[in-house]
């Protein structure tokens, strides 16, 4: 979503201000894309600050549906508002916000543009399972000890990310892209039925 009056920084902390000041106006409820399997939680991303520029970071109730090849993804605040919709297809890739929807070339344009930093979006149905996701090569990697154990958790590469899985028994995935600059970070905590 453009916001040409403000700097980039600031660009994720005006969507979301913006969003939740539409109270009134809501996005549409996501649509089944083709499976009933969904993923939901809540997220948070941060994207650290480079030179001058102020740390980026975002949370939210988060819904995830179909696949990497046509799915749905919706962001909502704590109060069960919509903040925003991705859905993708192999026809589209559309972003509807309450105050507009637009149209991208594919789910890293979209994610660039919303966030201001690639998110690999496509990738992360089979992260949330605690596997890589077969579209991309990926390598083992061993992550720093978990609180509750002194071995070392097993995580993956992937895409430019490092998969933590240290918490994944207790539903939370940690994805960080270290290079290029800036630091990216999602933490995800998944409901669990």
């Amino acid at each position: 979503m453009p916001l040409p009056m403000l700097a980039p920084p600031w660009r994720l902390a005006a969507v979301l201000a913006v969003a939740c000041l539409a109270a009134c106006t809501t996005v549409p409820p996501a649509r089944p894309a083709g499976t009933s399997d969904v993923l939901s939680g809540r997220l948070a991303l941060r994207v650290e600050p480079v030179g001058s520029e102020v740390p980026r970071a975002v949370s939210a109730a988060f819904d995830l549906r179909g696949d990497s090849t046509a799915g749905t993804l919706g962001l909502s605040t704590p109060l069960g508002s919509m903040l925003a919709q991705a859905r993708w297809s192999p026809a589209e890739v559309v972003l509807t916000t309450p105050r507009e929807t637009r149209r991208f070339v594919n789910l890293d344009e979209l994610t660039r543009e919303a966030l201001g930093e690639s998110v690999p979006i496509e990738a992360w149905f089979d992260w949330l399972r605690g596997r890589p996701w077969p579209g991309a090569p990926s390598a083992p990697v061993e992550v720093a000890p978990s609180a509750t154990s002194d071995s070392p958790a097993q995580g993956f590469r992937q895409l430019g990310w490092r998969v933590d899985l240290a918490q994944f028994p207790d539903g939370t995935i940690a994805a960080t892209r270290e290079s290029p600059a800036p630091v990216v970070t999602v933490r995800i905590r998944l409901d669990r039925s």
